[in-house]
């Protein structure tokens, strides 16, 4: 039997080292962390008014709210959306990857996929620009001619509807007879 060597390897100091850096990393974020208990200013029941509540750690506020119907609309809306057009890219796709397709029906297919990757990237950039104009919410439909834009908004005016109109054709060129607007309250 060898009897245990008492000298200090690499693996063992780089392993106190850790251990060391762990132990100031805790006690550093307890120190930085803790709160004063006593600095917490309570209001005793006795000095409140008839209708005031006595807040909680913990209450519930937000929890149990309505949820705004609009809100899931554009998220069901946009979910759809996603859907359809992963469905297209992989038809699309599958047109392609066919081994007894036509060399032009192929090219067809990549063109169209091509079509189909920019219409998805001017809606999103037609989107943020809609938003950043004080809209809340809208979501853009675009096809070869024509635009359809829902949005969220307590009432659409003409000069709302001329900025929408503006920033589609700034980034399509459609005629503007073939843009829809439609609002959602």
């Amino acid at each position: 039997m060898q009897k245990p060597s008492l000298i200090i390897g690499k693996k063992q100091l780089v392993l106190s080292c850790l251990t060391v850096l762990l132990a100031a990393a805790v006690y550093i974020n307890y120190t930085y962390t803790k709160t004063d208990l006593t600095a917490v200013q309570t209001t005793p029941v006795t000095e409140l008014e008839e209708n005031q509540t006595v807040p909680h750690y913990g209450d519930t506020e937000f929890v149990n709210a309505e949820p705004d119907p609009s809100a899931d609309y554009f998220a069901k809306i946009r979910l759809e959306k996603a859907t359809s057009r992963d469905e297209a890219v992989q038809t699309l796709q599958t047109m392609i990857g066919g081994g007894d397709v036509a060399e032009e029906e192929a090219v067809t297919a990549a063109l169209n996929a091509a079509e189909v990757a920019a219409l998805i990237e001017h809606e999103g950039t037609i989107e943020s620009l809609i938003k950043s104009q004080g809209f809340s919410d809208c979501v853009v439909y675009l096809d070869s001619d024509s635009a359809k834009v829902v949005v969220k908004t307590d009432g659409l005016d003409a000069s709302g509807a001329a900025m929408i109109k503006e920033t589609i054709l700034e980034e399509v060129s459609i005629p503007a007879e073939n843009i829809r607007i439609f609002e959602v309250k």
